[in-house]
């Protein structure tokens, strides 16, 4: 036994590639199979050099011809193989397989499952760095229902071949996890990067479901994501499933308001509807092709310190009971956000925010780590096809209205104000619910913590009911 010295600190060992897939593969119940499209059979090739894989694999299969992938797994709508319903198609139609062809009364303790990738990697000119969707269908029990884990993920690597073995390494800590680590979701959900560099790889969206992850809220391993650096934003539907922001925000349209929405109040919804009438009004946006985000930073969780995830799951309970679309990101200086829809849409662009996040915008200080500055900055925020909806601020000392038109930034940064302002780029938003402007979320949050009476009048339609219901933001019983 070794020797421990006081002063020593704990260090947590990683089982290497090869040592997760010999586990597995020794484990005389786990059985299934492996079916990989789009970047060679490199999860399954773990599995065979580990050893005893005889016991584990029941099949390992590459449709690489798309006729023949369409002849197993059927067209998709939109002719495209490296999708998620793709992916979902794999899987079942590999564990319907299993269940058809292998009898249970003969292996009833055998623990079936079905892994699957479908993977583009990086093209010959470079420029696509590749993407792929790699999932998990699975039993902890031969008499329980399946589980299911699937992430999406974006390369980072600019060589192929090391793409593969990133996939690789990847998919056997997806299996391992999934039999090993169940019990313990943010664990497993860290373990995708056991062996791999953060800067090889990044996972933008995962989802689990089935019987032993009842209790897994989806928004919240989102939100893990984005704290554990695996990707800079995520996002999740009304449903409170993780949705792709790839998919999503593809050549579309897109409005994004920023906010803490501690709770969502009425200004918010009176700034998302003001907004959205100008920004639907514009001759270049499409209704048909327009998405509203709802966006919440990483720094805006952290106000208080460490992130409160009871806080954050009661934030997004809200929202997405008023039916909105959510994305968490890790982008606190607005051009970075910009930049980042800039990834997948050419069309119109637009952000709503009130006075003094403007203000704030023209403060030379957020961009200190800049080598060009806010000129560096402008530029890439400005020179997108986007527009800024302004909700103004009354002074509650003066009653004046503070607008684009009598807004003060810094002596030097009145010229950059005006040549924005002069050509369109800021817009105020009109006709408003001037007795709502009086409404902050901070001063909500602390009437509902104290038990105050009023903060009702001061949400929208039907959100204080679900805070009661559900006891959000540390509502008391005794307002139920």
């Amino acid at each position: 036994m070794a020797i421990t010295l006081k002063g020593d600190q704990k260090i947590s060992t990683v089982p290497t590639t090869n040592s997760k897939a010999l586990k597995v593969n020794l484990n005389a119940h786990i059985y299934g199979t492996f079916a990989e499209i789009g970047a060679g059979q490199e999860t399954v090739r773990n599995f065979f050099r580990a050893g005893g894989a005889s016991g584990t694999i029941a099949k390992a299969m590459s449709a690489y011809d798309k006729d023949f992938s369409d002849a197993i797994y059927g067209i998709e709508n939109d002719n495209r193989y490296v999708t998620e319903d793709r992916l979902k198609k794999m899987l079942k139609h590999e564990m319907d397989l299993i269940e058809d062809r292998l009898d249970r009364q003969k292996h009833p303790d055998k623990l079936f499952f079905s892994y699957a990738n479908t993977v583009a990697t990086i093209n010959f000119t470079k420029k696509f760095k590749g993407h792929g969707w790699i999932g998990i269908r699975f039993q902890l029990d031969p008499l329980e229902d399946y589980n299911e884990i699937i992430l999406h993920l974006r390369f980072k690597e600019t060589d192929a071949r090391q793409q593969q073995e990133t996939l690789g390494i990847l998919g056997v800590n997806l299996v391992y996890g999934a039999y090993y680590l169940n019990d313990n979701p943010k664990e497993l959900l860290k373990s995708f990067y056991d062996n791999i560099d953060s800067d090889r790889l990044e996972i933008d969206m995962v989802n689990f479901s089935g019987p032993r992850f009842m209790y897994v809220d989806n928004r919240l391993m989102s939100l893990q994501l984005v704290k554990n650096g695996m990707t800079n934003a995520v996002m999740f539907g009304p449903d409170g499933n993780n949705l792709l922001p790839a998919q999503v925000l593809y050549k579309k349209n897109i409005l994004a308001l920023r906010g803490s929405y501690r709770p969502v109040t009425k200004v918010n919804m009176d700034m998302f509807e003001r907004a959205k009438e100008l920004f639907l009004a514009e001759k270049k946006v499409n209704p048909e092709k327009t998405q509203v985000i709802f966006e919440i930073t990483l720094s805006n969780l952290r106000a208080e310190g460490e992130i409160n995830e009871r806080d954050f799951l009661d934030r997004a309970e809200l929202l997405c009971a008023l039916g909105q679309n959510v994305m968490i990101t890790n982008y606190q200086e607005y051009f970075r956000l910009v930049d980042y829809f800039s990834e997948f849409t050419k069309e119109r662009l637009g952000l709503a925010m009130g006075v003094n996040n403007l203000i704030q915008i023209f403060d030379e200080k957020y961009y200190r780590d800049l080598s060009g500055g806010i000129l560096e900055a402008f530029g890439k925020l400005f020179y997108k096809d986007l527009k800024v909806y302004m909700y103004p601020y009354k002074d509650e000392e003066t009653g004046e209205f503070i607008t684009s038109k009598n807004l003060k930034v810094h002596p030097r940064m009145k010229e950059l104000y005006k040549f924005f302002k002069n050509n369109g780029r800021l817009i105020d938003i009109k006709n408003l619910d001037q007795d709502s402007l009086h409404i902050f979320s901070r001063k909500v949050l602390k009437m509902i913590k104290n038990n105050e009476e009023g903060w009702e009048a001061m949400l929208p339609e039907g959100v204080s009911e679900t805070i009661k219901e559900k006891r959000l933001f540390g509502c008391s019983r005794k307002r139920i």
